[in-house]
């Protein structure tokens, strides 16, 4: 795996992905890093447009929405914000937008949202859309328009600058893959790298092993490695990735770390009305703990609770909670 793989493996050695000690409860213990660890999130940008229905449409149905919402959202602009708000690190997003009105309204939102935004606008283009269909159980079904997310834009010397003082680089697949070698090259040394692989795409090798921590859903588990049995999966994964994270919805997560060594992080148990987003906050929050230097155990769970309690409201970007709420569910032990 080479050096990359190698510094990932100095920042285990320091407790950043140690477990507890026997006999510690991390739900007592989540506090135990909160401090100033920076987190830059390179990723989308994207209006949301979510129409509640009684049911998704099957193919070819025709179906009734009930209302229909506009909001901030994209992966990218979701996880910043959730690790700004839920996390309580200060984040910076690089991203892309249009030049156009709803460009311009997202990155007010963001920067509002206590988000640093590092935005270059794509000329002759449209900001990112997506457009969600939301059933009565909070399932939801996405098409995503990229946009200006889809611009090979490189990073220019401020997001450059910016990612070299950041702890943890956070980033998906809504925009070229490109930016995992970017984001790789202009980190330093102990940075940490983490790819949260949606959608999934093909990725190279060299884009593989850039990667120090992976977080997947474990629709998009089975979708890269062909295994229907999460261990299975987990272990294929971590053979190209290192550390990796499932997240099994209403189920949990379970972490893998390179060694194999696989922990599941229980539920929080909250009402669901709309689950867009969830995987976002889970993302952010995760990221914002890790920068924080607490453990893997700490970050899971702190990061569960957040995307727990975002399926409580509805929209991506307007369910995400507060610090002082993700610590008062924790501090529960609901």
């Amino acid at each position: 795996m080479g050096a990359r793989r190698a510094g990932c493996r100095r920042r285990r050695a320091q407790g950043t992905f140690s477990a507890h000690a026997a006999g510690q409860d991390p739900r007592r213990d989540h506090r135990n890093a909160m401090s100033s660890g920076r987190v830059v999130v390179i990723g989308s940008v994207n209006c949301d447009t979510s129409a509640r229905v009684s049911a998704i449409p099957r193919p070819g149905e025709t179906v009734l929405a009930r209302t229909l919402e506009k909001s901030g959202g994209g992966k990218g602009a979701n996880q910043a914000l959730a690790a700004a708000r839920a996390g309580g690190a200060p984040t910076t997003l690089i991203s892309r937008i249009g030049d156009d009105e709803e460009g311009s309204l997202l990155e007010k939102a963001l920067s509002n949202g206590g988000v640093t935004t590092q935005l270059q606008i794509v000329p002759a283009t449209h900001t990112g859309q997506a457009f969600v269909t939301v059933s009565e159980t909070g399932e939801n079904s996405i098409v995503v328009v990229p946009g200006a997310n889809n611009s090979a834009l490189p990073l220019n010397a401020d997001e450059r600058a910016a990612v070299a003082q950041a702890d943890v680089v956070l980033l998906q697949l809504e925009t070229p893959t490109d930016y995992i070698r970017q984001a790789r090259h202009a980190m330093r040394k102990d940075g940490l790298l983490i790819l949260n692989a949606a959608p999934v795409v093909p990725m190279t090798h060299s884009e593989w092993d850039a990667v120090d921590v992976l977080v997947v859903n474990q629709h998009e588990a089975q979708e890269i490695t062909g295994a229907g049995e999460p261990p299975l999966a987990l272990d294929i994964l971590r053979r190209r990735a290192g550390d990796v994270i499932m997240t099994l919805g209403g189920e949990g997560s379970l972490h893998s770390d390179h060694e194999g060594n696989v922990t599941r992080i229980p539920p929080f148990a909250t009402k669901v009305m709309d689950t867009t987003g969830a995987g976002d906050t889970f993302c952010g929050v995760l990221a914002a703990h890790l920068a924080n230097g607490a453990s893997i155990t700490v970050a899971l769970l702190n990061a569960s609770a957040a995307g727990a309690l975002s399926v409580t409201k509805r929209g991506a970007q307007p369910s995400i909670p507060t610090l002082d709420e993700v610590r008062a569910l924790v501090d529960s032990g609901d």
